[in-house]
């Protein structure tokens, strides 16, 4: 099966190399680009594409609100979102997870990356550079856990769905908890699916920041 890409960026030479690089892969296909964020909208719209590559900083509405506003449609809800900028600090980040992107990579990846780092995330699984993962943490780790969302969605976990969010937290993929936890991949899988439809996770990006949140992990 094919992934199908949009590729969203300002500067045409970055776009293009991006282009390039996706032409190299025979399982991934672009189809269709955009120069900001209002243009991205409209493609993504009509092209219903399984990844955006998205830009930050763009002129008009940047990557941010673009990425928000995709998310926040629900014909779009299976569109994953890569932001890639050369800017990896913790607002951003922070703000791209919360607005529904999946992934964050720096516009400096090398080829081979950002072709694993597509089909991943059309997998399903959430994409955090070490960078961005830090920024993460160090962001939300000093704010005040919130009862009321501990409350209302993490009490519904079952332990072992608690713990595996633990482990997802700290960046371990299903096949790397299922090593953990002595259980298949697939049951791993199942209880990180689980607790994401519990919380209203739109994804594991998601479910790692709102464990953050919640005070679940980085004390």
């Amino acid at each position: 099966m094919t992934i199908r890409v949009v590729v969203v960026d300002d500067q045409e030479l970055i776009r293009g190399g991006f282009v390039a690089i996706i032409g190299t892969a025979e399982d991934i296909e672009v189809v269709g680009e955009a120069a900001d964020g209002a243009e991205a909208l409209w493609v993504v719209r009509e092209a219903r594409p399984d990844v955006v590559l998205m830009d930050i900083r763009m002129p008009g509405m940047d990557g941010l609100e673009a990425t928000e506003a995709i998310a926040a449609e629900p014909d779009l809800a299976d569109v994953r979102i890569v932001v890639l900028t050369t800017f990896e600090e913790d607002g951003y980040v922070l703000r791209a997870l919360r607005g529904g992107a999946s992934g964050f990579l720096g516009k400096g990846v090398r080829p081979a990356e950002l072709l694993g780092a597509i089909r991943t995330v059309a997998a399903g699984e959430e994409l955090l550079s070490a960078a961005a993962t830090r920024a993460v943490i160090a962001h939300v780790a000093d704010e005040r856990p919130q009862p009321a969302v501990e409350g209302d969605l993490f009490r519904y976990l079952t332990d072992r769905e608690r713990e595996v969010v633990l482990l997802v937290a700290q960046g371990l993929s299903n096949e790397e908890i299922a090593q953990r936890l002595f259980v298949s991949p697939l049951t791993a899988k199942t209880h990180v699916n689980r607790a994401m439809t519990k919380i209203g996770a739109r994804d594991r990006a998601q479910l790692v920041v709102a464990a953050y949140q919640a005070g679940l992990a980085g004390s």
